[in-house]
């Protein structure tokens, strides 16, 4: 019986590989087969077929990385596993290696890629909301890969910090809203298929940074409805290469909720959502950053 989830012969990137769902799927994709090629500021513990130091902040070191890896052979898979918390980085770090560097690097990736191929990028659950943002979202993706122009943008409602806006959250809807947009045009064009994952709390070395910037006992709270307990990093991997592999082979443009069925709950009214919602002192902490990085004027 053919195994569909072998990567025997594939050249697989992963962005993150040095800690939590990025390591995992890297070395799950190596058990698989794959030739991985691993990305992050700093040197996994594992050895992969080839290691790039990348800072994902940097718009130039994307290209330029992209350009390398593929001039060094044929790519099959991107995993885009990167991500910062929010509070912990600035904001404009927080959007730019969750969303615009995924983005970024998708784009330039696709065009040494073809049929058979996929990209699988990591959102979260924190973009539950983002049908309910969509008119803010639309009008940032508007900006394409114009860095300068999406920043512009984000400094004006930056400023007064409304209800919608926290980066974390609305970077992970971006990442979703974007992903499912470029399906359409990615795999009627070239064959490669795209989707997204939206974990929900998972242990990785992120993890303490969420639970510090949440209220006291928020994630005490939050519902888990598998054996109330978070997800292990292998548990988001799976669903990774399973979107990457042939075993996915109709499947493009999914936002894959791999949260125990938390979003799912809350979506159909099983899960009461309020006690997740920002307060009001928290709304005020955010405006008070955002003028403290800005100025009044």
């Amino acid at each position: 019986m053919q195994n569909l989830l072998d990567y025997t012969g594939r050249r697989v990137v992963v962005t993150g590989a040095a800690s939590g769902m990025g390591e995992a799927t890297a070395k799950l994709a190596k058990e698989q087969g794959a030739e991985v090629v691993a990305i992050d500021i700093r040197k996994p513990a594992h050895d992969f077929a080839d290691y790039k130091e990348v800072d994902l902040r940097d718009k130039q070191a994307v290209q330029d990385v992209v350009k390398e890896i593929a001039g060094e052979g044929k790519v099959h898979n991107l995993f885009y596993c990167a991500g910062l918390p929010g509070q912990k980085f600035p904001d404009f770090d927080v959007i730019v290696v969750n969303f615009l560097s995924l983005r970024y690097m998708s784009e330039l990736f696709v065009e040494h890629m073809g049929v058979g191929d996929a990209i699988a990028n990591v959102s979260s659950g924190a973009s539950l909301a983002y049908l309910a943002n969509m008119g803010n979202v639309m009008e940032l993706l508007a900006f394409n890969n114009d860095y300068e122009a999406s920043f512009e943008w984000l400094k004006e409602p930056r400023r007064t910090v409304p209800d919608w806006y926290e980066p974390y959250s609305f970077s992970k809807q971006c990442s979703v809203v974007w992903t499912l947009q470029a399906a359409a045009n990615f795999t009627m064009k070239t064959g490669v298929r795209i989707n997204v994952t939206s974990p929900g709390p998972t242990d990785t070395a992120m993890m303490p940074t969420f639970v510090e910037n949440q209220r006291e006992g928020f994630f005490d709270e939050y519902p888990k409805p598998i054996e109330n307990r978070n997800s292990r990093p292998e548990e988001q991997a799976w669903p990774l290469l399973f979107l990457g592999s042939p075993a996915a082979s109709y499947i493009s443009g999914e936002n894959l909720f791999t949260d125990g069925g938390t979003c799912a709950g809350m979506m159909t009214g099983v899960i009461d959502p309020t006690p997740m919602m920002a307060d009001p002192s928290e709304l005020e902490e955010r405006r008070r950053r955002a003028m403290e990085e800005f100025g009044e004027d």
